[in-house]
């Protein structure tokens, strides 16, 4: 599995349900972790790696340092509140670092790999970083939030114009 880029048509679709919680699931995790810390990224959703599937990979420990990497599949945001202006950078976007503001506190519905509901409260950098990567199972990218003229140079910059 590799990285795919802006550009690519993969990540401006909208990824499909899971519905098989095994084994295979479970690796798929582990190996998008890995992909992840290979990458020097906090997030990875299955989309990034070329799989329009409803899943992510999280681990912030580099900016807290007690998380730990976690998995969500279909994930849903419930509810949010407040609002937060953070600069934002992503895989799919090498090089490209702009201000999204994005709500800062979420009430997310997920599963586990292994198909354990959970609702759970997340704030300040999960949050972000959970409504990014759930942006791209929805075929957003973060540059989608920034003004026109922003975009227009960033497209130039990956020859999408």
């Amino acid at each position: 599995m590799k990285i795919r880029i802006i550009g690519d048509d993969i990540l401006r679709q909208v990824a499909s349900e899971v519905d098989e919680f095994d084994d295979k699931l479970v690796r798929l995790g582990e190996e998008m972790i890995d992909i992840m810390h290979d990458s020097d990224g906090i997030g990875l959703a299955a989309p990034q790696v070329g799989i329009s599937r409803r899943f992510l990979v999280i681990d912030i420990s580099p900016l807290e340092e007690e998380a730990e990497p976690m998995v969500f599949v279909n994930p849903v945001i419930i509810e949010s509140m407040g609002e937060c202006t953070l600069e934002e950078g992503c895989l799919s976007v090498p090089e490209v670092h702009e201000d999204v503001t994005r709500p800062e506190e979420i009430l997310l519905k997920y599963y586990t790999p292994t198909g354990e509901a959970k609702t759970e409260k997340y704030s300040g950098w999960m949050s972000r970083v959970l409504q990014h990567e759930i942006d791209h199972l929805n075929g957003i990218l973060f540059v989608d939030y920034l003004s026109p003229i922003k975009k227009k140079l960033i497209a130039s910059r990956f020859s999408l114009t």
